[in-house]
């Protein structure tokens, strides 16, 4: 995996969303670009303060031009759950090879409650229109960070 910076350009990819269709990271653009953001699991109590922080602010951060997209490695028919229980208004993308995960670098060693283990460290992205990195947010905190977003997109 090459080293993801700012400046280089975000590799690309094409995956299931939650309506089972194949879509392209090109596809997923807003007019000014697009914040892809990875967690670990549907329906657990932190990923889903996070999908509703991005939900309750999706008009916000569309209205900058910018779209969001939820990547994990749950399947399809999880997502779609995922998103009818949480009324969700942007995509997830299904990555269950861990293809994306690996390509983005997130798909890290971690530990959880004293135990270590793989699985996908809390990173978000902020991309360009070309799809040049802007800005990565590693190990991500929830609280507060789609607010640190909309900030950040508002001074690109």
């Amino acid at each position: 995996m090459a080293e993801l910076i700012v400046g280089k350009k975000a590799p690309a990819f094409t995956a299931k969303n939650a309506n089972d269709e194949s879509v392209k990271l090109a596809d997923l653009v807003g007019k000014n670009g697009v914040v892809i953001y990875f967690y670990p699991r549907d329906m657990t109590p932190g990923c889903t303060t996070e999908a509703c922080d991005f939900r309750d602010n999706f008009a916000r951060i569309k209205k900058l031009g910018f779209n969001v997209v939820g990547i994990s490695k749950d399947t399809t028919k999880s997502h779609t759950k995922f998103i009818e229980k949480e009324s969700l208004n942007f995509d997830l993308i299904s990555d269950e090879t861990g293809e994306i995960c690996e390509k983005y670098g997130v798909w890290r060693e971690k530990v959880f409650m004293g135990r270590k283990g793989l699985g996908i460290v809390r990173t978000t992205f902020i991309l360009d229109s070309s799809l040049k990195i802007k800005k990565i947010y590693d190990k991500v905190r929830v609280k507060g960070h789609v607010e640190e977003i909309i900030k950040d997109i508002q001074e690109l």
